[in-house]
């Protein structure tokens, strides 16, 4: 009886060992799957990370790509605005041009009506001029209004003195102030410098009346001597002598009318040398520079010429 009962001790003391090593493996396993669970866990972690990390390139590509496109549309839409401006003000540029043509256009019109208002108010008052016919004279007496009156007796008062042959009024020509080295006589109106240059001009003109008078005389000449030599007929078929004859005429007029200017010249410088060059014969009145500058050798003032008081 006392076997059986080691036996079972035994089998009691295997089993606790058992139990014991179970135990003992027990938070071994819980540690190896804890160890697994971490595992499984920084996987996940790691998958989790690598996709954020790529869903975050994504967007940043994605966000890249958006930037671009409003970049681009951006920049194109500033163009645009540009070229529309541009646009605009070219065309603001033109409505202003054709602005401007028609106001200058608007301007010659309204000045052109101003004008034929004029003419036409011109053309009344001309017309309110009545004419009254006397049976002693056949010619129509012209009746001027009260109001045209006065002016056209100031128009006759002004041209009277151009159209008449009324005598002017006579002044004594001033005495020379001095005589310079080349003998020229200055006055009052007219010193040497201006003298000594209608001198030289005067001289000038002398030289070239000259040549030209001579230059006639000799073709006149010429003329005759050929007319004497040659066989002319003079009859009513023969025209060339005819020809010959009035050429040489009129190279005789032309030859006298310039030794008249060279005789004129000449007197024109003795003038100087006295100190009345300048001084119009007629009335004693200086002549204005200017007509002395045109006609170095005139001797009277435009007036005194159209009214027939002097010859040049």
């Amino acid at each position: 009886m006392a076997a059986p009962k080691s036996s079972k001790s035994a089998k009691k003391s295997v089993a606790t060992k058992s139990a014991a090593k179970k135990a003992v493996e027990k938070p071994t396993a819980a540690k190896t799957a804890a160890k697994k669970a971490v595992a499984k866990k920084t996987v996940v972690k790691k998958a989790v990370v690598k996709k954020a990390v790529a869903k975050k390139a994504v967007v940043k590509k994605a966000v890249v790509k958006k930037a671009v496109v409003k970049e681009t549309v951006a920049k194109k839409t500033v163009a645009k605005k540009t070229v529309a401006k541009e646009t605009v003000a070219k065309k603001t540029v033109a409505k202003k041009t054709v602005a401007k043509k028609t106001v200058a256009k608007q301007a010659a019109v309204e000045k052109t009506a101003v004008k034929k208002a004029a003419v036409k108010k011109t053309a009344s008052k001309k017309s309110a001029a009545k004419k009254i016919v006397d049976p002693a004279n056949p010619r129509p007496i012209q009746v001027v209004p009260p109001k045209l009156a006065p002016r056209i007796k100031e128009k006759k008062a002004s041209f009277s003195s151009l159209l008449s042959n009324d005598v002017p009024d006579v002044v004594e020509v001033p005495k020379p102030r001095g005589t310079s080295k080349d003998g020229i006589a200055y006055t009052k109106d007219f010193d040497v410098k201006f003298l000594k240059t209608q001198k030289g001009e005067l001289l000038a003109r002398r030289a070239g009346e000259l040549t030209r008078a001579t230059r006639l005389e000799e073709e006149a000449i010429s003329l005759i001597e050929d007319g004497e030599m040659g066989d002319v007929q003079f009859d009513d078929e023969g025209g060339e002598g005819d020809t010959m004859v009035v050429q040489r005429d009129l190279d005789r007029l032309l030859s006298g009318q310039a030794r008249q200017t060279i005789g004129d010249i000449d007197e024109a410088l003795a003038r100087i040398e006295v100190g009345t060059y300048g001084y119009s014969v007629v009335s004693g009145k200086p002549i204005p520079r200017e007509r002395l500058e045109a006609i170095p050798e005139t001797t009277v003032l435009a007036v005194e010429k159209v009214s027939g008081a002097g010859f040049r």
